[in-house]
């Protein structure tokens, strides 16, 4: 765990200090911003997070791939992959500790819309169960989509190809179940269990299922394992 931390510090210190990832971060919370007080000019407004959850799925396609798209492919690019191949570090702890990196970012980013919550609390009397399970949902799903940005980071040495890539996945699973609905009953079924929006929406209202846990967490490992295996055949190569 000593090396995982070891990557996985020098990842943040890279986060932290690099104009990008900043960036990346302002966009995030200004649009998170924008669909927060997007409801609130209506007469009626509720005190919920219901439009900031639903626009952050939306926001976290473009951002996930953003925030991870130089992770494997600027080693690549810099020919500094082959030293860490090369040293006394897995491949599993490489990846793993990057992972945490972004994960932490990303963390730290979202950390900063609980001030939503608190204008929330002192100018409302907002329900907490759907901002709890909201909040859960979105940690599972910007997980997910950081999975998936490193795996085409992986893939490739240009930070925008990987970039590209992994938004398509995501927009895919994103539409996966608007597809569904124009498929025969086998196969909208299947689909709309692979895609990844109708795992989120339920958190959003207020209900945390299980099932839907496990769909991220082995959503999670199963890009992470991708990832491994293909930092893996490099060594072949």
């Amino acid at each position: 765990m000593r090396t995982v931390q070891a990557v996985a510090w020098k990842e943040i210190q890279i986060y932290f200090s690099s104009p990008t990832a900043y960036i990346v971060g302002m966009i995030f919370l200004a649009l998170a911003g924008f669909f927060f007080v997007r409801d609130l000019g209506s007469p009626f407004p509720e005190a919920s997070l219901s439009s900031f959850f639903q626009g952050a799925t939306i926001i976290l396609v473009l951002m996930g791939p953003a925030l991870t798209m130089r992770l494997m492919a600027e080693e690549q690019k810099l020919g500094t992959i082959e030293l860490l191949l090369t040293s006394p570090v897995r491949d599993w702890e490489i990846v793993v500790g990057k992972y945490l990196a972004s994960l932490v970012f990303y963390l730290a980013t979202l950390a900063l819309t609980l001030y939503y919550v608190i204008l929330l609390v002192v100018f409302a009397d907002p329900d907490m169960g759907p901002i709890y399970s909201g909040y859960l949902g979105l940690v599972l799903y910007g997980a997910s989509a950081l999975a998936i940005g490193l795996l085409a980071s992986t893939l490739t040495s240009n930070q925008i190809v990987a970039a590209v890539v992994a938004m398509g996945v995501l927009l895919a699973l994103f539409f996966a179940d608007a597809a569904s609905t124009t498929l025969g009953s086998t196969a909208s079924s299947i689909i709309g269990e692979v895609g990844i929006k109708s795992h989120f929406d339920d958190f959003e209202r207020g209900v945390i299922d299980t099932k839907h846990v496990i769909y991220f967490l082995t959503f999670i490992a199963f890009f992470l394992f991708l990832t491994i295996r293909a930092l893996e055949s490099r060594r072949w190569r």
